[in-house]
């Protein structure tokens, strides 16, 4: 007899997605950042079956969206069995409460949705930890808003509510396991540093960019290695490190979690101690999906977050266009007269662009087909190499060829 229960429990929960155009956020931004949104959802193991989006001046105060619009969500998730509403920005909880009271199904913001994936994707103790660490974090503020209808219970004195009692309470909990967790990290940092250190003087080569553009393909590829890859945001959450050697020179080589828009302030906080690895790394090599419509947004994303990491930093970036075997344009129309973009020229003239500035250190290749790793391969032993002999000097003769020695 087949189990119906059992079916609808494998099931996905289905989801609608909920954004907004301000007069901060134009509405091709807006869908941009919804598709990313649905992406996440995906991840998660959401199926997201509609997007709604409206334009507001800002959001509203006690439902997010107007009044109305609350009232077309709500039919559309009566008439067709939806378990979740995702809101593509924070949410307060008097928000929530609101949305909730009106749609009685789950609702979450973007940043609840991302830490769910990073719950789920956790692997370590440290990721673990680190995740539990931002959730709490993520929970405190809004435990002011949780207990606010027992609070006007309050008194004078010797008449203490039990609302402020609660909220109290809850509040001492969360600062402790808060205490606890960081003091944790503390201990976990300071082994980790000490790993750092008995790596002695290796080059350290560390793979940054945005979510899901490749890193842990490449780093399979260099270090011929099998840290988990997939075609999903955040596939990588523990930071990996490898030995490997390009032509006889030892490197260390690091894949690390990589970056979205919108990622909570908390969540990086968390993940110091795996952001180290960023920090102390001789080398930047930013991976970019060259097949995404806006990987140059994505750039500076990226950018902005090592800046915010790393500080006026004067590593040598190298910086690798993967995804080339699915780079796609759409030619323009002979009278139109509108500037040339990113999507509507082929890829060559896209290298000759503000590309061919990067010079020597800028490379295009597909992890996925194995195209142009060898280049990639040459790039990186090259400003490795320079950093070797800098350190050790005395060993230069390691870097001759045969061609090179003097047959004397």
């Amino acid at each position: 007899m087949i189990d119906k229960q059992a079916i609808q429990h494998d099931m996905p929960e289905r989801a609608v997605l909920v954004g907004l155009v301000t007069r901060v956020q134009s509405e091709a931004k807006a869908m941009e950042y919804l598709a990313e949104l649905a992406f996440l959802a995906d991840t998660a193991g959401a199926d997201t079956v509609n997007t709604f989006i409206q334009k507001l001046e800002y959001p509203n105060p006690r439902t997010f969206v107007g009044k109305g619009k609350l009232e077309e969500i709500k039919q559309y998730v009566e008439d067709n069995d939806i378990g979740m509403v995702i809101f593509d920005d924070d949410l307060t909880i008097k928000q929530i409460s609101n949305i909730e009271r009106e749609l009685h199904v789950k609702i979450l913001d973007r940043t609840s949705l991302i830490l769910d994936i990073f719950a789920r994707r956790a692997q370590t103790a440290i990721a673990k930890t680190q995740v539990e660490l931002a959730q709490y974090q993520y929970l405190l503020p809004r435990l002011t808003r949780m207990w606010t209808h027992l609070e006007r219970q309050r008194g004078g004195i010797g008449m203490r509510g039990p609302g402020e009692t609660q909220i109290e309470t809850d509040r001492r909990i969360i600062l402790d396991k808060i205490a606890r967790l960081k003091q944790e990290l503390v201990a976990i940092d300071k082994q980790k540093t000490i790993q750092r250190k008995n790596r002695g003087k290796l080059t350290r080569v560390a793979l940054v960019g945005y979510t899901n553009v490749g890193k842990s393909t490449i780093m399979n590829l260099l270090a011929k290695s099998q840290v988990f890859a997939e075609n999903k945001l955040f596939a990588t959450l523990d930071t990996t490190v490898r030995k490997i050697a390009i032509e006889n020179l030892p490197i260390l080589l690091t894949d690390t979690v990589g970056f979205i828009r919108k990622l909570p302030t908390h969540l990086v906080d968390s993940f110091k101690s795996t952001l180290d690895e960023v920090r102390e790394a001789d080398i930047l090599v930013h991976v970019v999906d060259i097949s995404h419509p806006n990987f140059q947004e994505q750039i500076e994303v990226v950018d902005r977050t090592l800046r915010e990491l790393c500080g006026g930093s004067d590593k040598p970036m190298i910086m690798v266009f993967n995804k080339i075997d699915a780079y796609t344009y759409t030619p323009k129309d002979a009278d139109d007269l509108t500037p040339a973009t990113d999507r509507n020229i082929p890829l060559d003239q896209l290298r000759a662009s503000w590309m061919a500035r990067l010079g020597d250190n800028c490379v295009f290749i597909s992890a996925r087909q194995g195209i142009n790793i060898p280049e990639l391969k040459d790039i990186v032993y090259r400003h490795a190499r320079a950093i070797h002999q800098a350190r050790f000097p005395y060993n230069d003769f390691l870097y001759q060829t045969y061609d090179d020695l003097d047959p004397q």
